[in-house]
């Protein structure tokens, strides 16, 4: 295996230009995070005055002091669902994975601090995504919940509950029984009201903590039940903690305040199978790169249309920046090959243009291999498609291109996406994007996600309009012309504002924005989350966990 030899000048004014982008664009993430916590801490004395820990507080409870915790789609929502101020980024809920009692866990906290924690579409995307992690990685998920049901505001859509939307909330429920009979623990904390669809996550959770004076779970609060039966009840009476640690048996352990909850769902966790993390032994030493991690903030270009050469990025993330080629003299596009990342073996696959029928060729090859030895992928994004034209047609380009998002598809070790800078069109899905299903996909700022570059879409359009224009034997008037040129600069407007980055993390293209610089901690953090899987020590049932 060789080392890859940096050619990058770390004094030239294209790099301190490429290093000032990121930082700036990572402060924008990052203020953005931190208004949300703001938004939370004007919450802070009504909390206090109830007794009551702020969501994060909740958080740090939970996870275990000192120990890693990596959240995802921080901005998820951002402009979204009626969002003003940012402050509904995240979707009203907190979740990543953290460690408690030393085992790893997925945490998913209700921000209730923030219009009472309640449903938006993206809430609910948010947590399918998070039940779609627990099912590949078979970590137990802890939910600390209390929220306000949905929004019945409507959050700035005409039509909030349409038909899809209210299905989604179903498969919610759907997944939550799954994963209980896949042997893949819940363990819920009902730190406040819990009503109708809430109840049901609730419920549906293998093991429930009701906090004392505080928890409400009912299908329909005192008010409703008034309204549709005529019958008066108390809220305790009706759904308060101590009836359904006593009386319903609806929970299995009764707490007596916020941190009392959280303590009882650690205990719990402890009752799992040890961490899976000390079985499993890396495949030799971890090196560190030869280069620092900080020079990844300087190789990519604000302006997509400057080169650059992937194998930079390479030496800077993987151990000792060494790197085995796979084919290296058969095109230069695609670049795939072997490495080694916090001492563990995986394959490679990037790109430094668009994927040829040659490149598409290679890469299949290249994944079938590893899936034959059971190595890991670690997709680096950076395409601008597949390439078009005669010679690529005739050269079967549609065949190649077709087995490669056939070999992605279906891979079966382990895969991760970064997306470092394009990903356009059908290269977007056959470079294992989140629509060929990762483990994981993360974005740097510089990444770009769209059907085809805004420039492309307008020209597409221009050469479409003369070509009817010419089957009819007419001219184009200039007056037309000038409209097109108009609408054209709209539509690139457009679509280049909605490939960015921070676009796309808030529609939940991805699990979200990193710095590059951490590019190397998250890709070994989330692939040993991945290993452990095999070696969770839980195992599946008939039909899933249930209350007689």
């Amino acid at each position: 295996m060789s080392q890859l030899e940096s050619s990058l000048d770390t004094n030239s004014d294209a790099y301190q230009s490429n290093v000032e982008f990121m930082t700036n664009y990572i402060e924008k993430v990052r203020i953005v995070e931190r208004n949300i916590r703001a938004s939370e801490e004007r919450y802070r004395e009504r909390a206090e005055k109830k007794g009551k820990l702020l969501p994060r507080e909740r958080l740090a409870h939970l996870l275990d002091r000192g120990a890693p915790f990596l959240e995802l789609s921080s901005i998820a929502g951002l402009g979204m669902n009626g969002d003003k101020d940012g402050s509904l980024a995240g979707g009203n809920l907190i979740v990543g994975i953290g460690y408690v009692k030393g085992r790893r866990i997925l945490a998913m906290v209700w921000n209730y601090a923030i219009k009472g924690g309640t449903i938006t579409s993206v809430t609910t995307r948010k947590n399918l995504r998070l039940q779609e992690i627990a099912f590949s990685t078979r970590l137990p998920l802890v939910c600390l919940s209390e929220s306000g049901g949905g929004n019945l505001a409507g959050d700035g859509d005409p039509d909030p509950w349409h038909v899809h939307g209210f299905l989604d909330g179903g498969r919610v429920y759907c997944q939550q029984a799954e994963l209980s009979a896949a042997g893949i623990p819940q363990i819920t904390v009902a730190h406040g009201n819990a009503t109708a669809g809430g109840a049901y996550q609730v419920a549906l959770s293998d093991y429930v903590v009701l906090v004392r004076g505080q928890t409400h779970l009912f299908l329909a609060g005192p008010p409703l039940l008034k309204a549709a039966t005529g019958e008066e009840a108390e809220h305790e009476v009706l759904g308060g903690a101590e009836m359904h640690a006593t009386i319903s048996q609806t929970g299995e352990y009764l707490a007596e305040n916020d941190a009392d909850g959280i303590r009882v769902a650690r205990d719990i966790v402890a009752q799992f199978p040890p961490a899976a993390g000390p079985q499993l032994t890396p495949d030799r030493a971890a090196v560190a790169p030869l280069y620092p991690a900080a020079e990844l903030r300087g190789i990519v270009s604000e302006d997509k249309r400057i080169p650059y050469d992937m194998r930079e990025v390479i030496a800077r993330v993987f151990d000792g920046s060494e790197f085995f080629e796979f084919e290296p003299a058969n095109d230069q596009h695609t670049v795939c090959g072997h490495a080694h990342i916090g001492g563990w073996r995986c394959g490679i696959m990037t790109n430094n243009g668009p994927i040829t029928p040659q490149g598409a060729k290679k890469a299949s090859q290249f994944l079938q291999l590893c899936d034959q030895t059971n190595t890991p992928m670690i997709f680096l994004q950076n395409t601008t498609g597949f390439l078009v034209g005669v010679e690529a047609e005739q050269a079967g380009q549609v065949k190649h291109g077709s087995k490669m998002i056939q070999a992605v598809a279906n891979f079966r070790p382990t895969k991760i996406t970064i997306i470092v800078g394009n990903a356009y069109g059908a290269g977007n899905y056959a470079m294992c994007s989140k629509s060929l299903k990762p483990e994981f996909v993360f974005s740097w700022p510089t990444a770009r996600q769209a059907v085809m570059g805004g420039a492309q879409a307008a020209g597409v359009m221009r050469v479409v309009a003369e070509d009817r224009a010419r089957a009819t034997g007419q001219e184009i008037p200039e007056a037309q012309r000038q409209a097109m040129a108009e609408g054209a600069e709209k539509l690139i407007a457009s679509m280049e504002l909605s490939s960015e980055s921070m676009f796309c993390s808030s529609r939940m293209m991805d699990d979200g924005i990193i710095d590059p610089a951490d590019t190397r901690q998250v890709l070994i953090f989330t692939l040993e989350t991945c290993l452990e899987t095999t070696l969770r020590g839980t195992q599946p049932n008939t039909f899933g966990v249930a209350r007689f």
